[in-house]
């Protein structure tokens, strides 16, 4: 999907796209979704600029992420996508991590993304309801980290709140599913992880802005906001790692508390039920000389017996306050 932006009466706005001419020279932004060879092949047209490849949005050397050349300014971001499946007890694969290409080229944006992220309909909502946003192709792309950097706080702030509630499930009375809650906190453990790297991602995605982007003093001032912000949310990152291994450790603790329990109930039982056995399996032997077989209460005594080397040694264990 090809979608143009044009920055007029101070705000972003989404501009009609006439495929059978030149994209607009106006356009401050040019967003492709998922795009198909006629689109990729009518923007290279359009505006001379080359687009990655959904290979190249793959590499992970910071020479193919982060980098200037004839055609540009470019970089490679990761984004979340789909981050409530983390939340979610019966999702089948976790949120997975997006790469999204920035090229920025005689101040116009090219961004290329395999799937139409959260991120970017935060930040088109944002520029149509407020003026001064995106007035060319670097003030978009901080837009945009700007975006993603509230959006990973929210996401933040969301998996302290779920945390709290499995730690509640893990230390309550109530008979828990700990295999579930275990899988649940696996999956808030891999979504913390994500948040991170998408995180320190940014936060070297801004630093590279500093550095190579010709950036006016409002674009320089956001980008130290940027900076300061993504500092702020990396400490509480480490706490949430430190809080899931925690619970992790405590459900597993919990797990074998049960596991023990069980065992102890059943050695107790065997142990119950040994005189009882043993008395019945002397009783059972079919010997020929045996003389309590002529005892006319030899079966009510043996039945005596049984009863008594039972309950003695279940008084015991209550006694002792093993059961």
């Amino acid at each position: 999907m090809l979608t143009g932006f044009v920055f007029e009466n101070r705000r972003l706005q989404q501009s009609p796209l006439d495929k059978d001419a030149p994209l607009p020279n106006a356009w401050v932004w040019v967003d492709l979704v998922s795009p198909t060879a006629e689109e990729r092949l009518l923007v290279e047209s359009s505006y001379d600029q080359q687009l990655p490849s959904t290979e190249e949005l793959e590499e992970i050397e910071d020479t193919a992420r982060f980098y200037t050349d004839e055609r540009g300014l470019h970089i490679h971001s990761y984004f979340i996508d789909d981050a409530d499946l983390a939340f979610q007890e019966d999702a089948e694969q976790p949120p997975k991590k997006v790469t999204a290409s920035f090229t920025v080229n005689n101040g116009r944006l090219f961004t290329v993304h395999e799937v139409d992220l959260a991120d970017f309909r935060m930040f088109r909502l944002r520029a149509r309801r407020r003026r001064g946003i995106g007035e060319d192709g670097l003030a978009v792309m901080l837009g945009l980290f700007e975006t993603k950097v509230d959006l990973l706080a929210d996401l933040l702030e969301e998996l302290y709140n779920k945390l709290e509630e499995a730690s509640c499930k893990v230390f309550s009375e109530d008979e828990q599913d700990m295999d579930n809650l275990l899988g649940l906190i696996t999956r808030f453990e891999d979504l913390n992880g994500k948040i991170r790297l998408v995180l320190l991602d940014t936060q070297r995605a801004v630093r590279f802005l500093l550095r190579h982007a010709h950036l006016d003093e409002q674009g320089h001032q956001t980008a130290l906001e940027l900076l300061r912000d993504i500092d702020s949310l990396m400490p509480h990152t480490g706490y949430l790692f430190e809080k899931v291994n925690f619970l992790m450790d405590a459900a597993t603790g919990m797990i074998n508390v049960e596991q023990n329990r069980i065992i102890k109930v059943m050695t107790l039982a065997s142990v119950v039920f040994l005189p009882p056995t043993l008395i019945a399996s002397i009783y059972g032997m079919n010997f020929r000389l045996m003389p309590e077989l002529g005892w006319p209460a030899g079966y009510p005594l043996a039945l005596g017996a049984m009863v008594l080397s039972a309950i003695a040694p279940y008084w015991l264990f209550k006694h002792k306050g093993w059961l």
